[in-house]
């Protein structure tokens, strides 16, 4: 009987064992993005991208993205997942570019009357090939619920919120998406404040559904003290303008 009892309760630590070492290897994992912080830290700077620099390196790039197309995205924990797609955004943004560089002014030029260039199949991500449109708006913004990801990903335009010199991380993930929409929001040559009327990028329209409907409201949240006091005090009675949104390229 006590053998017996001994067994049951060996194979009980075995299976529970293994279950929680698996659990926490699972939310463990961390993608190495370190290629690609090495590119970012020698060819962003202040959002400015040296597409040339990322040109003569594009080999660093193509094994970076080899990194992404190996991993496999459901055994990461939630931040981890979302650093990495906010990250593969990114690179295969930088890397469609890269297939008509020098010979464009801006990443629209290439698409198609048929295709936009976000529709493009060139994402090798979770064995499949899919789209920058799909790992927006079928896996980020339904997936993760987080306005702040507009803020983060960047579509390769002067009006777009800048790239940012680093990777996105699982550890920093959250101080990453505050400090890129506040610097969007308090920057007055992308948005501004006059009279009356709230002067803000085309995003704010384009997704108008991911801020609740308020934009005042999400200003208000991330606005620097002055800002954020002018808005409160004119709240019930501000219009909201939308900025004509500049496609040219975000390079030198």
């Amino acid at each position: 009987m006590k053998i017996q009892q001994y067994v049951i309760i060996f194979l009980f630590f075995i299976f529970y064992g293994s279950t929680a070492f698996t659990s926490n290897s699972r939310s463990d994992i961390a993608v190495d993005h370190s290629i690609y912080a090495t590119l970012l830290k020698k060819y962003v700077h202040q959002g400015n991208v040296d597409y040339s620099g990322f040109k003569m390196e594009e080999l660093k790039l193509d094994q970076y993205l080899k990194v992404l197309e190996n991993v496999d995205s459901e055994s990461l924990s939630r931040n981890e997942q979302f650093a990495f797609y906010i990250n593969a955004y990114n690179a295969w943004t930088i890397k469609l570019i890269l297939s008509g560089y020098p010979g464009i002014k801006s990443i629209k030029e290439l698409g198609n009357i048929l295709k936009t260039p976000w529709k493009k199949k060139i994402c090798r991500i979770d064995g499949d090939v899919i789209t920058l449109d799909d790992i927006e708006h079928h896996i980020l913004r339904p997936r993760f619920k987080d306005p702040r990801v507009h803020f983060a990903i960047n579509c390769a335009a002067l009006d777009c919120p800048p790239l940012a010199s680093e990777p996105y991380a699982r550890n920093t993930l959250d101080r990453q998406l505050n400090n890129a929409v506040t610097a969007f929001i308090n920057n007055r040559q992308r948005n501004y404040f006059e009279g009356n009327i709230l002067y803000v990028s085309r995003i704010f329209k384009w997704f108008k559904e991911d801020f609740n409907e308020d934009v005042v409201g999400f200003f208000i949240k991330y606005a620097d003290e002055d800002l954020k006091k002018r808005l409160e005090i004119k709240k019930q009675t501000i219009k909201i303008t939308y900025l004509r949104y500049d496609w040219s390229l975000n390079g030198k």
